[in-house]
């Protein structure tokens, strides 16, 4: 792997590649498309992604207090609960040994007896809304650490707020893309990495963002290439960050 942008550099430092600011909360986007924007390949982003995009795919979990995830994605990629890997030990020095999935549902239709809340490591989250079905919200709040946000619909920045109440501040959000139209929605995505693999698919894929409308400016801040898959990190751009350039 080498970094083509802003510099140029063979094997660049990946896990200082992707350091998380240490003065802010922060929400990022990890996703894979296709060069011309399709967000999966037959149904699941997997048939997208290569052997640097599974290592950053790692890398950003290690990093993370928080995978997040929305339920149809849990449900469409198989999730279950992230296994511990000894490469992560110094990485989550003084944290607990994984990250714990956050699933957002509004229905509460997950496999509530599965693997991903019987033998998550950490507990495993589900995020929802008032108006889920009262017992399925019972169930979810026996088998995981339940985060109610919103009335009607799951609110976003209420949902973050609760995961930064348990000290999550270093958000990972895994999609899927109507997930990630709703957090930029709500300005809350502060960083978008997005693993662009050389392929056209075309047909009826949803591109990484699909639902509601959202303009974000963002900044790119960096670029890796490793066997034609360019790995994109852009940042948003920010109204203080312009403010603190005019001074």
């Amino acid at each position: 792997m080498r970094r083509i942008y802003p510099d140029i550099q063979d094997n660049p430092d990946i896990v200082q590649a992707y350091a998380y600011p240490d003065d802010r909360p922060w929400l990022r986007l990890n996703m894979v498309a296709s060069a011309d924007g399709a967000a999966w390949l037959d149904g699941r982003s997997g048939g997208l992604s290569s052997k640097g995009d599974k290592r950053i795919f790692q890398t950003l979990r290690g990093l993370a207090d928080v995978v997040v995830a929305g339920g149809a994605t849990v449900r469409k990629e198989g999730y279950g609960p992230v296994p511990p890997r000894a490469s992560w030990a110094e990485l989550r020095r003084g944290r607990p040994e994984v990250p714990p999935i956050a699933v957002i549902s509004r229905s509460l239709a997950l496999d509530l007896d599965g693997p991903l809340f019987t033998d998550a490591p950490s507990r495993t989250i589900v995020i929802t809304c008032e108006h889920a079905p009262i017992d399925r919200r019972r169930l979810a709040a026996e088998r995981s650490d339940l985060i109610v946000a919103g009335d009607e619909c799951v609110d976003m920045k209420l949902a973050v707020a609760g995961l930064h109440e348990r000290g999550l501040t270093r958000v990972l959000c895994e999609g899927g893309p109507r997930l990630n139209a709703q957090l930029s929605a709500c300005d809350l995505v502060d960083e978008l990495c997005l693993s662009i693999s050389p392929l056209l698919v075309g047909g009826d894929a949803a591109r990484i963002q699909n639902g509601e409308h959202a303009t974000v400016p963002l900044n790119l801040s960096q670029v890796l290439e490793e066997e034609g898959v360019l790995f994109c990190t852009y940042t948003r751009e920010r109204s203080d960050d312009r403010a603190d350039d005019a001074v």
